[in-house]
């Protein structure tokens, strides 16, 4: 429980920010909480692999492009019933991690990030060819999923989803079949040699991680009501890496913390300077070196 209660604390402020939005923030101040929120729900999809299954994807956003796009494209042709969306969405993001991942998984280390790169950066410049859906300038949306079109029912769509993500992955992996990813992340033969497929536990996780990204990705696109293939980028799948490792990898609430630090520092060091990464930069090393399981680690050490 107590390795919990950072994840559970931030859940309970993001659920009062619309009351502290009409005070003081606004609209701006529930904008920046819905994206910490939807970088935490693909930060968690992450942490699965990198934390918990010790594969280092570096084409993440990909999955969340692909979430993007599928909503953009639906609702301009016409498709606005959310549980459509969330269906081709989901089926599109499964069939791309299924087929991918099973290229991807028969590497490791340094290999397996080079591949998922490749896989992400295909699927960026494939958006960007786009033309009929604004290509590299992106599509712009002039409506939302029927059930999102209000501000406030897409916040706490958002806070649902994440409590719910949260929920699911904290139960992945305290089950028998996290355990085995964690076994396999430290010595994957001898986990095959217990009678456990390896492959087959890693090749789930990998298409549940997009799964859940693509989830990520199609609230994204009802938040910002535009969407462009800057999502699928190599920068973007880094910054999710980024979240992980800032929060903890691999603990109960680092996705989530992470996303929040994450956000609250990029806010605030752009108000200083433009090149805002040059002063983050050195603090996420200060992080790595003095709290080496992020941020999660701290509020642990101070319980």
């Amino acid at each position: 429980m107590r390795a919990a209660l950072p994840a559970l604390v931030v859940l309970a402020l993001f659920a009062v920010v619309p009351w502290l939005a009409e005070v003081w923030g606004g609209s701006y101040l529930t904008s920046l909480a819905m994206r910490a929120m939807i970088l935490a729900i693909a930060a968690l999809s992450l942490d699965l692999l990198i934390g918990h299954g010790g594969m280092v994807s570096f084409g993440h956003a990909a999955f969340v492009a692909i979430g993007a796009y599928t909503a953009g494209i639906a609702i301009t042709e016409g498709v606005t019933d959310l549980a459509t969306i969330l269906a081709i969405a989901t089926a599109i993001a499964a069939a791309f991690a299924l087929v991918t991942g099973a290229i991807s998984l028969r590497t490791s280390g340094v290999s397996f990030i080079m591949i998922t790169l490749a896989f992400g950066q295909m699927v960026f410049f494939t958006l960007g060819a786009l033309n009929e859906y604004g290509a590299d300038d992106g599509l712009t949306l002039w409506e939302r999923a029927e059930v999102l079109a209000r501000n406030d029912v897409l916040y706490f769509a958002i806070l649902g989803t994440l409590a719910v993500v949260w929920l699911l992955i904290d139960r992945i992996t305290g089950s028998r079949f996290g355990r085995v990813l964690r076994a396999a992340r430290q010595n994957d033969v001898r986990v095959e040699t217990l009678g456990y497929g390896v492959f087959g536990f890693r090749l789930t996780a990998y298409v549940l991680a997009g799964v859940i990204a693509a989830l990520a990705g199609v609230l994204l696109a009802n938040q910002a009501e535009f969407v462009s293939p800057a999502i699928a980028s190599w920068q973007r799948s880094g910054d999710l890496i980024i979240i992980v490792v800032l929060g903890g990898m691999g603990s109960r609430s680092g996705a989530i913390l992470g996303a929040l630090a994450f956000v609250g520092l990029e806010e605030g060091l752009s108000t200083l300077t433009h090149d805002w990464r040059l002063i983050f930069g050195p603090l996420l090393i200060a992080i790595v070196l003095y709290a080496k399981g992020g941020l999660s680690s701290l509020f642990e050490r101070r319980s």
